[in-house]
């Protein structure tokens, strides 16, 4: 890797001989969504009994060749399209030779020299500083199979339903300088391959893993001995995992050692790396072009037509959100963080009828539910926004009956537990349940009189001290069970006490 990062260097480490820089690059595995495996018809499905998803491709039998999925070409360029890479016409697939117990064929069918999608670049934001992080290329490749160790002390099992399964390995440049822009790079990562729909980016299922570079050198010197962090599977190990690996490089050097070129493992339990074998080279893989594959040509018109259908990505959706809706850049940033969240918060915001020729409802206030109340509750539930309670539309009847004053703020509260828990029309519930505001300044008029009546001595402290007005609107509101409007109990308090 070359290091093409522009920056100055950032987030130096202290170490006992000064300050040191981490260096990071990243090579991400991310399974092609797909129906079927990248050279057979078998399924990709997840969890079946061991062994049921297996060709006869898949398993290396004699004579068996292997076939293309046009889908899973789709996905990668597709994927390519969204992360600005330019989509190479011709591309070809390479043997790759080591040996393994989950490796049927000896090899596995991958991409070398010439990738399917070339150099990119991922824009991410880190403490409100924006930086871009190269893509030097994505390739296609199989999976293999997955060896399992723990169901007896006799014998090591292989389950082959994985083998054969798509994989695209996206490299980036070795641009990042910390654990938090590593983190933010695969998460900006997994939104942009969710939102294609090209990876479901289930990390738990390994449906997208990472390989972590990690090296440290003095700010300046020459880029340091790299160690590769095989298959970490979350993003807050990443994190943990580089901020241990670059410690340990820095107390071998710093004591007169030199880093060895190897891959390691993290141990998420001990909080620490270990080696797991050299790093090979790709000379060590004796890479070269698969027989029974010939090259793979495209038409640009091709590319074109995938280019045509894909859909709005997350920076061009956050920056729409804060145009067309006045959001600020942090909510549209965590509203867009999800397909399905953004989604969501435009069925509600876009007006009464849902379209997008109706008249939008207040994007701020929108936002503020969605963010605050609706995600809020979901976290504290653990659940996702496609399986909320409360509907896209019963949350816009509730904004609604705020924007018009027929409810407060405080009342809308009590309506969104009543949808979270009961569902119903906003409207209606509003109406059958006596919730609506009081907006008769007559009856507000009398009830502030009341609470005048009953405290003489809090007057004369208000006059003396008008910051005691809240104690005032506090108790009008307790006595009016929440449902005067609270700006015009302001006023007329004000107008009664001659403040």
């Amino acid at each position: 890797m070359q290091d093409t990062s522009k920056s100055k260097p950032t987030n130096l480490i202290a170490g006992a001989t000064g300050d040191w820089e981490v260096v990071i690059g990243m090579e991400v595995h991310a399974q092609v969504a797909s129906a079927s495996k990248l050279f057979s018809g078998a399924s990709t499905e997840f969890g079946g009994e061991p062994n049921s998803y297996v060709s006869l491709v898949d398993a290396a039998m004699p004579g068996m060749l292997p076939v293309i999925n046009e889908a899973c070409i789709a996905q990668a360029i597709r994927t390519g399209l969204g992360l600005k890479a330019e989509v190479n016409l011709s591309s070809v697939f390479d043997r790759k030779n080591y040996f393994y117990p989950d490796l049927p064929q000896g090899y596995q069918i991958s991409q070398y020299k010439q990738p399917v999608v070339g150099e990119g670049e991922i824009e991410i934001e880190v403490d409100g500083e924006t930086k871009r992080v190269g893509i030097e290329r994505l390739h296609l490749e199989q999976d293999a199979g997955k060896s399992i160790h723990d169901q007896s002390p006799d014998y090591t099992f292989v389950d082959l339903n994985r083998s054969g399964v798509a994989l695209m390995e996206i490299v980036s440049k070795p641009d990042m300088r910390s654990a938090r822009e590593a983190q933010a790079y695969v998460t900006k990562l997994r939104t942009i391959l969710r939102y294609l729909g090209t990876c479901d980016g289930d990390m738990e299922k390994g449906n997208l893993r990472a390989d972590v570079n990690v090296s440290v050198r003095k700010p300046g010197a020459p880029l340091g001995t790299r160690c590769e962090i095989k298959n970490v599977n979350s993003i807050r190990f990443i994190g943990q995992a580089i901020e241990v690996e670059a410690r340990r490089q820095i107390d071998i050097i710093e004591d007169g050692g030199t880093i060895d070129q190897e891959t390691r493992l993290f141990d998420s339990a001990k909080g620490e790396t270990r080696s797991m074998r050299s790093k090979e080279e790709a000379h060590d893989y004796r890479y070269f072009p698969d027989p029974d594959l010939l090259p793979l040509e495209l038409e640009q018109s091709y590319v074109d037509d995938l280019a045509r259908d894909l859909p709005e990505l997350p920076d061009a959706k956050r920056a729409r959100f804060v145009a067309d809706y006045g959001l600020s850049a942090y909510d549209a940033g965590v509203l867009v963080a999800e397909r399905e969240n953004a989604d969501y918060f435009e069925a509600v915001a876009k007006g009464r009828d849902g379209k997008v020729a109706a008249e939008p409802r207040d994007g701020k206030l929108v936002a503020n539910w969605v963010i605050n109340e609706l995600f809020g509750r979901l976290n504290k539930e653990a659940k996702d926004i496609e399986h909320s309670p409360v509907s896209a539309k019963q949350l816009g009847g509730l904004v609604d009956l705020i924007a018009t004053g027929v409810i407060s703020g405080k009342i809308a509260k009590d309506l969104f537990e009543i949808l979270w828990t009961e569902g119903g029309d906003p409207a209606a519930i509003v109406e059958a349940r006596g919730m609506k505001q009081v907006t008769d300044t007559g009856a507000i008029e009398k009830a502030v009189d009341d609470i005048i009546a009953a405290n003489p001595d809090k007057v004369e402290q208000v006059k003396a001290k008008p910051t005691m007005l809240g104690w005032f609107v506090g108790q009008v509101m307790k006595g009016t069970g929440g449902k005067a409007n609270p700006a015009a109990v302001n006023e007329i308090l004000k107008k009664k006490l001659g403040i």
